[in-house]
């Protein structure tokens, strides 16, 4: 169950960012670098510690703006479940369960937390500042206790996507309720 929880919370890290998560793990583990991460530890961890500190420096960043928040939210739709599943693995690499299972779990994850950033993005015409500061402080919030306190991370991240599925009931009434003003 541990695991699964971990697996969460690194999910919900690369549903939010991609490359912060990703950086953190690799640095979290020391001198091996990636060593112990599926895919990534086939990379020399020169290029990725280079790759990953780029792309995180240009989230942080142009996540600021309202056209680097359409940038960003474009790449992170295709890569995030694919982050999520590697950040899985990384984080539960000891469990008992089929890896496949967890790789799924972690970029489900990943993948609904970013379609509902997708549809408050274009609802809202961008995200807020204070939304964006959210973001990012939860990303490292959860990348940590992934490693450190997976039942607290697991625990937000189940908060993060009970919210998931308040907003689409939201958007759905919101969806009707203009759809029947037209008529």
């Amino acid at each position: 169950m541990i695991e699964i929880l971990a697996t969460l919370s690194a999910g919900a890290a690369a549903g939010l960012r991609l490359g912060i998560p990703l950086l953190i793990i690799g640095l979290l583990q020391g001198a091996n670098l990636w060593s112990q991460v599926p895919v990534l530890s086939r990379i020399s961890p020169y290029v990725l510690v280079g790759l990953l500190t780029s792309w995180s420096l240009f989230e942080l960043f142009a996540s600021k703006r309202l056209r680097g928040q359409r940038i960003i939210q474009m790449i992170q739709l295709f890569l995030s479940p694919i982050v999520g599943a590697i950040m899985g693995l990384a984080v539960a690499s000891a469990a008992e369960l089929p890896s496949w299972i967890i790789a799924c779990v972690g970029g489900l994850l990943a993948l609904v937390l970013q379609l509902v950033q997708l549809g408050w993005f274009y609802r809202l015409r961008g995200l807020p500042m204070w939304a964006v500061f959210l973001q990012d402080s939860l990303c490292v919030i959860l990348v940590l206790f992934a490693v450190d306190a997976p039942q607290q991370g697991g625990l937000i991240a189940l908060v993060l996507l009970w919210f998931a599925i308040h907003s689409a009931k939201q958007w759905y009434q919101w969806y009707w309720e203009n759809s029947q003003q037209r008529e």
